[in-house]
């Protein structure tokens, strides 16, 4: 009987792989330019000329970078083209531009359609790769990041990369206890999707795609969304689905996390960063986990998506890892983003030093928020992060505050006025931040409300995920030297976009949305937060990478540039204060078991990070994986004997346990120092802006 059932499960898969292999072969019409597009194309392409902030002239040398780009977009990783196609591309290299001012934009679908064919083709050999096992006893290495490599010379180079491909895809879901009938079926139902997604797309969609490679050649934050891209991100905005908080895209057949929203299931519980791959999706607590590498971006989101109050299980893949590192099983309880969720918190930490015990306030700070619509209204309690954050800190006054940290750390930005109001609670006056547009005009923005809150010990704590807001907020205090910012250089997005939709703009229905950069952020220095971000006045470690987060990281970024400073007064330098705390700094982390930890954790990250290969044995893999946990188990009961506690066991203790926050902890330690120094003379002086500069309304 078993035999039999052998016999059956073996003639099965390979009906099944057979049936996959023909339909991958199944011809389709090719798709062609519609009705509105070149209507779109010659209207985005104006409206770029005119109003984007570098004022581009979209020429030949921008229709060799579209081009490029557009190749990217499809084939990043070089797993579908071969180089003989992209050299008969090579013929609309210097075209591009006038077919998107014209709307003559047949060559970017017959592109497309090889693209489709040549999808076939991968996935039908991909899929035919299935019927027998591969031997994981063999020593070779696959690397998994081919995005800086050529694309393949021939086919059976080709093949090569694709047999390497099926093999790891293999070799990771046998880590997972399945056998090769298991696996194959998952597989062949894998690479199944990814054929399907692509025969999915349509003529919309490959256009979408086209005017995005545009549109990002300017800058990365200018994109064009489809009529319905443009609905679904109406959707999103207004908050009106249960889900997990997440903005999520399509990267390599990965569905991987662009940002976590504030309020939202995935910021309250922590587990999931930007970065973060999905690779399958369970309903429930104890639901199988569904695969979902290769499918649409559309159908994950309507699996992660359900009632409010339900559990939705995410398997994911860390930010930066190697396919086959050990995965985490994320469970998310679906919600909508609330927005007293979003809203700035409070708590104290108990700082001994000396003979006495600092009370350091924290107010984590995770979006920049204002309930718009209730102060449109004219009513006076609207909700807002400024009218929050002095509420916090006069309840933290009353409790008795001696220094307080603003954590603005994953804080993305908001509402550019509560950055400028935010700013006032802790300056007297004056100019905040300035804003420069395409026409190269410039507003001052100034404090709304002159006289601060709170004059003590103020530390600002960011990392690389703080943006936009956040970096305008830190910007202010550093520059006007009213306290000190510390953590990681932000993210460094200093530029201003505006939405224009085309549907008013066409006075038609149907011709979707266009997000443009109209202007930059400047220091009151003058200095640009774009591109540098802004560089802290103490830098803690970080798991994350410089070289590979932020906005220095992308190759269309606007540069870093400067304009005239404004008027702004700061009374007294901290210079040398600075360099007396981050002294004491390193001093006291030099022998902090946390801190030791942190660093120990970030190497081995980092080790894991900067792999190009991973290995196609098996048991070498096993091995490198078991070997990983038991590290990983061994740092943490360094850190655990080092400061007097019991060991942990296992892993699966480790996996359930709750660390400190390290980085926080070095930074109200940073802020007792400044409460010591000299008696207290950082805790903030009478700062006055000159009256030589009016704010520009």
């Amino acid at each position: 009987m078993t035999q039999a059932i052998r016999w059956w499960s073996g003639a099965a898969l390979a009906l099944t792989l057979a049936c996959a292999a023909t339909a991958a072969t199944d011809t389709l019409a090719d798709l062609e330019i519609g009705e509105k597009h070149a209507e779109i194309s010659q209207n985005v392409t104006r409206i770029i000329e005119e109003l984007h902030y570098s004022r581009p002239r979209i020429d030949n040398s921008f229709s060799s970078a579209i081009l490029d780009r557009y190749l990217d977009t499809l084939d990043g990783n070089r797993l579908y083209f071969l180089n003989s196609d992209i050299s008969t591309f090579g013929r609309y290299r210097y075209e591009l531009d006038e077919r998107a001012r014209s709307g003559e934009l047949e060559p970017i679908f017959e592109i497309f359609n090889l693209f489709r064919a040549r999808t076939a083709e991968r996935i039908e050999y991909a899929i035919s790769l299935l019927e027998t096992e591969p031997d994981f006893t063999v020593d070779e290495e696959f690397r998994f990041d081919r995005s800086e490599l050529p694309w393949p010379n021939a086919d059976d180079e080709m093949q090569e990369i694709w047999r390497q491909r099926v093999k790891n895809d293999g070799l990771s879901l046998i880590l997972t206890s399945k056998d090769w009938t298991e696996t194959a079926e998952i597989l062949t139902q894998r690479y199944e999707r990814v054929l399907r997604r692509v025969n999915q797309l349509t003529a919309d969609d490959v256009f979408e795609t086209f005017m995005n490679a545009m549109a990002h050649t300017m800058d990365p934050h200018s994109s064009y969304l489809s009529p319905r891209q443009s609905e679904e991100y109406r959707i999103q905005m207004s908050l009106s689905y249960d889900g997990i908080g997440a903005s999520l895209q399509l990267e390599d057949d990965y569905v991987t996390v662009i940002n976590v929203i504030p309020g939202g299931p995935a910021q309250i519980d922590g587990s999931l960063k930007p970065g973060d791959r999905i690779t399958a999706v369970g309903q429930g607590v104890s639901g199988e986990l569904e695969d979902v590498i290769g499918w649409r971006l559309d159908d994950v989101v309507q699996l992660i998506r359900g009632p409010g109050g339900t559990v939705v299980r995410l398997q994911v893949l860390a930010a930066g890892a190697a396919p086959g590192t050990p995965e985490e099983v994320v469970p998310l309880v679906r919600d909508k983003v609330k927005l007293e969720e979003q809203a700035a918190k409070s708590s104290v930490v108990e700082l001994p030093r000396d003979d006495r015990t600092y009370r350091i306030g924290v107010i984590r700070v995770p979006s920049f928020y204002q309930d718009y619509a209730a102060r449109s209204r004219g009513e006076e309690d609207y909700t807002s992060t400024t009218r929050d954050v002095a509420r916090l800190i006069a309840e933290l006054e009353e409790d008795g505050l001696d220094g307080l940290v603003m954590d603005l750390r994953q804080n993305g930005g908001g509402h550019l006025s509560e950055a400028t109001e935010l700013s006032g609670l802790f300056i007297e006056r004056g100019p905040v931040v300035q804003l420069r547009q395409t026409r190269g005009n410039t507003e001052v923005l100034e404090d709304p409300s002159p006289g601060a809150v709170y004059s003590g010990p103020l530390a600002v704590l960011v990392d690389r995920y703080s943006a936009s807001a956040s970096e305008i907020f830190a910007a202010a205090i550093q520059d006007y030297e009213r306290g000190v910012v510390i953590g990681q250089r932000t993210f460094g997005k200093g530029s201003v976009q505006n939405l224009f939709n085309l549907d008013r703009f066409m006075r038609a229905p149907g011709y979707g949305q266009l997000t443009l950069t109209i202007g930059k952020y400047y220091r009151v220095t003058g200095g640009s937060t774009q591109h540098r971000g802004v560089e802290p006045d103490i830098e803690l470690p970080s798991m994350v990478d410089v070289e590979t987060v932020g906005e220095s990281t992308r190759d269309t970024a606007l540069p870093w540039d400067q304009i005239d400073a404004t008027g702004y007064n700061v009374e007294s330098s901290l210079d040398d204060e600075i360099q007396q705390l981050e002294a004491n700094y390193l001093q006291r982390s030099a022998t902090d078991p946390d801190f030791n930890y942190l660093l120990d954790d970030i190497e081995a990250f980092v080790a894991l990070r900067d792999r190009e290969t991973v290995s196609l044995n098996l048991e070498q893999r096993r091995a490198e994986r078991e070997s990983l946990q038991q590290e990983q188990l061994a740092r943490e009961n360094r850190r655990r004997e080092a400061l007097g506690l019991d060991a942990l066991a296992s892993i699966e203790e480790l996996e359930s346990a709750e660390g400190p926050d390290i980085l926080l902890e070095q930074a109200t330690s940073v802020v007792g120092d400044m409460i010591t120094l000299e008696g207290g003379s950082l805790a903030g002086s009478d700062i006055a802006a000159g009256n030589d500069v009016a704010a520009v309304r």
